[in-house]
């Protein structure tokens, strides 16, 4: 019993170590801004896409985008594209890259860049008085990139 137990705990700690993050600069993106690997190294849950998707405090997504399949999500903008389809129209890699950083795919979109940390204009003091000091987090963490990413896929025609 105790040697399961141990090649149990073995198996589960080497299995963690293949699930490594990516950090907001080490990430890897193609000419047209896709992103081939995992985030985070684990597989994404719809569910945590769909909430991502809908909660105002997270992605924020339901503020530009509609997905006719949530009726329930309170106020859905029409800034963006509608979400519908949107696994046949893109690849798994080039949704992670549009949410990692949306500016490589599309020049001059107001969408932000979730996983980026760096390269921004920093409007200072002088407008807010509350600026922030030091490295930015990434909007999104790479866990709730795959959420999104999973989620998406699953928007097919019908």
């Amino acid at each position: 019993m105790r040697f399961t137990t141990l090649a149990l705990a073995a198996t589960l700690t080497a299995g963690t170590a293949f699930a490594e993050t990516v950090a907001p600069a080490d990430v890897v993106y193609t000419e047209y801004g896709a992103v081939e690997k995992s985030l985070s190294g684990t597989p994404g849950s719809v569910e945590g896409g769909i909430d991502v998707y809908a909660n105002r405090s997270k992605g924020n997504c339901v503020a530009c985008h509609v997905i006719s399949s949530l009726p329930d999500v309170a106020f859905p903008g029409n800034v963006g594209p509608a979400l519908d389809g949107v696994a046949d129209r893109w690849t798994e890699a080039e949704l992670r890259g549009i949410l990692s950083n949306s500016k490589l795919t599309f020049e001059g979109t107001v969408m932000p860049a979730y996983y980026r940390v760096d390269g921004f204009t920093r409007p200072g003091n002088a407008y807010t008085g509350k600026a922030p000091d030091g490295p930015l987090d990434p909007l999104l963490s790479a866990q709730q990139i795959e959420d999104v990413v999973a989620y998406l896929m699953t928007l097919k025609e019908e």
